[in-house]
């Protein structure tokens, strides 16, 4: 509880002193660490494209399913596996882990493509300004200033994982979805948030690793994806409904 009491209170104290000087904190950040940054957000758009691909090639050929989330998990445990010196390899394993998930969420794509295409892009363009902006506040905020929601995150996956468990034995319900929804968007967006100071960091003390750390980004990105295009495809369904009520 004292910690979300410390993160209110420093988010009051920011927002008061708010000035032009605080655009001007990506001084704290190296000329190196601004490179590597540039290096993993480039790496990051090359990822999300081949994911469009994956997606793409679900939509041709139906290939999305139980074989491509085992091979995009394959491939990113290959990926941490592989030296960092073998840089070729190590992002041509990314690429592969982004079109395999890309594949893997295709019929959730394939739905709102066939839904409303424009709940899809909707979708894409709110996540990506979302993405952007959060990443924004942690370069712009104080170093490590957010590194300690860390913790918080990890207890709120563990939750996550243990509502789905018991939901997928012992039944779930629609209000128990609704929770995990939201309260999963919640968590992956305050990771995009911890990730990219903790990127930040790592860099200051030279872990440049560019590929695992946009891996650690596509991650987030697709997480935060999913769950908002879910919610807006849900909320669409339940409009539709209505009007068919109305009607009747």
């Amino acid at each position: 509880m004292e910690g979300f009491t410390s993160f209110f209170d420093s988010q009051s104290a920011s927002r008061s002193g708010w000035s032009y000087e605080s655009l001007k904190n990506f001084r704290q950040i190296s000329p190196v660490v601004q490179n590597h940054l540039k290096q993993v957000y480039l790496t990051l758009c090359c990822a999300l494209v081949a994911s469009a691909v994956g997606a793409y090639l679900h939509i041709l050929w139906n290939i999305g399913g139980f074989l491509t989330t085992v091979g995009c998990m394959g491939s990113m445990m290959w990926l941490l596996s592989t030296p960092p010196f073998e840089e070729h390899k190590r992002l041509s394993l990314l690429m592969a882990a982004a079109v395999f998930e890309g594949a893997s969420i295709g019929p959730l794509i394939e739905l709102a493509i066939s839904f409303d295409p424009s709940i899809l892009v909707s979708a894409v363009v709110g996540c990506a300004i979302a993405f952007g902006c959060f990443s924004a506040a942690a370069m712009l905020a104080r170093r490590r200033e957010y590194l300690y929601l860390a913790g918080l995150l990890s207890s709120g996956v563990s939750i996550l994982f243990w509502l789905h468990f018991a939901s997928s034995i012992f039944g779930g319900s629609l209000a128990l979805f609704k929770f995990e929804l939201y309260f999963g968007l919640l968590v992956f967006v305050g990771y995009i948030v911890v990730d990219t100071q903790d990127i930040i960091e790592k860099a200051h003390y030279g872990d440049l690793d560019y590929v695992k750390h946009s891996l650690t980004l596509f991650v987030d990105f697709v997480a935060v994806f999913v769950r908002v295009l879910i919610i807006m495809l849900k909320n669409a369904s339940e409009k539709e409904e209505k009007k068919r009520k109305r009607r009747h």
